[in-house]
């Protein structure tokens, strides 16, 4: 490829086994000692150094010093989305770990993606979402119709707050689990924060998975209007090509 990105230069980034899985695991959110991301790699302190250094240098991570300590993050939520859709085509594609992990149910259930949800229930409140006539396609990409502006203002998300940022409101990110899309974009990770805020969900200490309260699922899943128990037979068979790929 002679033109355009350097999409092998990046492809051989992510290729790495340590640095993919430091990716993954800073996929939560929280930011990580280099410590901590050479446990997550299962590598050693000074290993973990240089793979951090590339990633930094490739515009992947930022840090945060602190005093005498560095603390390493995503650099924006669109890295933390390229990581997600990888995981699904490698899902796809068959790709996958020899020994699923204890947590691979939950994982799937609902879990974070960066800052906002992902796994089944995510993918079921999107596609409510779009059946409902709340989220539309556009020429510019995804956005939010009149009948949805006023159900998110109802709910008492700030949209005006969300749109003064350079991050769209509404995006679609491919679900690794699911391999279909949920929502992200500052929209999705206010509906996030909204589900932590009320007591909806809560997130496991150390871990992207979400555990619902009673009702919790079936609130967030109200947020998109009403008949939320109908939804989880039938979402699924859906397509979505015209809206995920706009």
């Amino acid at each position: 490829m002679k033109d355009g990105p350097d999409i092998a230069a990046l492809a051989s980034l992510l290729g790495d086994p340590a640095r993919a899985n430091i990716l993954v695991a800073l996929m939560a959110g929280h930011a990580l000692t280099a410590g901590e991301c050479a446990a997550e790699a299962g590598i050693s302190a000074p290993a973990a150094s240089g793979h951090l250094a590339r990633l930094l240098e490739a515009g992947l991570l930022v840090v945060l010093v602190q005093g005498r300590h560095r603390y390493y993050s995503l650099a924006g939520p669109d890295v933390a989305e390229a990581v997600e859709t990888l995981m699904g085509l490698a899902a796809r594609v068959g790709l996958k770990r020899t020994r699923p992990g204890p947590r691979e149910a939950t994982m799937r259930k609902a879990r974070f993606c960066y800052d906002h949800l992902a796994g089944e229930t995510a993918m079921l409140l999107f596609a409510r979402l779009v059946d409902h006539g709340l989220v539309v396609a556009g020429p510019d990409g995804l956005g939010l119709s009149p009948k949805g502006r006023s159900r998110f203002l109802a709910e008492r998300i700030d949209l005006g707050a969300l749109e003064a940022r350079k991050r769209p409101l509404c995006r679609a990110c491919l679900d690794w689990s699911e391999r279909r899309p949920h929502l992200a974009g500052s929209l999705g990770a206010a509906i996030a924060r909204t589900a932590i805020e009320r007591g909806w969900c809560r997130r496991e200490p150390g871990s992207r998975v979400v555990h619902f309260s009673p009702g919790g699922e079936r609130a967030l899943l109200a947020l998109a209007g009403e008949e939320a128990e109908n939804t989880p037979r039938t979402a699924k068979n859906r397509p979505f090509g015209p809206v995920f790929g706009s």
